[in-house]
């Protein structure tokens, strides 16, 4: 049996695996260093906005706010006693029995009183952060993803504690060959499907394509935000994502047209003239089920043998019993 060769356009679906993540992660620290007391939350728990997760030991910090306080107590009763002095001296100068140098000293010693007590409350202030900053809190509701301090360890500044995944919107993450990038057709987006159940769809478009290949695997990261996220895609869900590829022109043949020379790919075509075969090398640019597509080595209108390619050989006459379609 024979087909004759028509090139047609081609644009088959190339399916990518990938899993199901946060379109936003981000890391929790501790603004300051310090000794972890207690930790609340584990890997996997939903926290609510502002909930606390772990707690340094406050020790350093609370001596640091008595100390302030007591600054504060200190410059206050240091102001009462100048803003005092500074109304004898006016009282006095407005009745003439001061001189206007005590008077200026008075007023002098009045605002740089003012001014410590500025300086000790901003000094307050600083230590109450500092006692706050003692806890680390959730700066959004989420799910813990990941937890990298235990209690008990020594912690340094902005060294990250847990892994915070944000509720709201979810990316799919995919590896992607670089060939497969250039040719797939993302700009009507993807169909993206959970792999333990394909019932289960939604659609994503293309986010975020990074920059750089991995050298290890040769893929790029493609990032795919999802239009809507069903119940069943959590976090970390496994997930099939279906593009067509970019259109290009191919010849369509069976799988029963597929003989090989020399180790590569090849058909017997037939001379309609002297109903003889040759043996042509091509190149298959897919296999896909029961086809494969074939982009050179081929000119429309050629006679491809679909079967029985096993028993020819170059030159053979041959007789077309039918011609089938892939």
């Amino acid at each position: 049996m024979a087909i004759r060769a028509e090139l047609v356009d081609f644009a088959p679906p190339i399916t990518l695996t990938g899993v199901v993540a946060a379109q936003i992660e981000s890391e929790l620290s501790f603004r300051i260093g310090g000794k972890i007391s207690e930790r609340f939350v584990n890997p996997g728990e939903h926290v609510a906005i502002n909930q606390v997760l772990a707690r340094l030991d406050p020790v350093e910090q609370e001596a640091e706010l008595d100390s302030a306080k007591a600054g504060v107590r200190s410059a206050e009763a240091q102001l009462r006693m100048a803003t005092a002095s500074f109304e004898r001296q006016k009282n006095l100068l407005a009745t003439g029995n001061t001189t206007r140098r005590d008077y200026d000293q008075a007023e002098a010693a009045q605002r740089s009183a003012q001014a410590q007590i500025e300086q000790a409350r901003s000094q307050l202030a600083s230590a109450e952060d500092q006692l706050s900053y003692t806890e680390l809190r959730a700066d959004a509701e989420g799910i813990v993803t990941a937890r990298t301090a235990e209690a008990g360890q020594v912690v340094a500044q902005a060294q990250s504690v847990y892994a915070l995944a944000r509720d709201g919107a979810r990316n799919v993450i995919f590896n992607v060959h670089e060939w497969a990038l250039a040719n797939t057709d993302m700009d009507k987006g993807l169909v993206i499907s959970l792999v333990s159940d394909p019932t289960v769809t939604t659609i994503g478009d293309v986010h975020e394509i990074s920059p750089v290949v991995n050298a290890s695997t040769m893929t790029i990261k493609v990032k795919i935000r999802l239009r809507a996220t069903p119940d069943a895609m959590t976090l970390g869900s496994v997930v099939n994502g279906v593009a067509p590829m970019k259109p290009r022109k191919a010849f369509l043949l069976p799988w029963g047209s597929l003989f090989e020379i020399d180790g590569s790919p090849a058909v017997w075509v037939i001379d309609p003239r002297s109903t003889t075969v040759s043996l042509v090398p091509v190149v298959v640019d897919r296999y896909n089920r029961g086809i494969v597509a074939v982009t050179s080595g081929l000119a429309p209108g050629q006679i491809v043998v679909t079967a029985g390619v096993q028993m020819l050989r170059p030159g053979q006459k041959v007789e077309i019993a039918a011609e089938t379609k892939p």
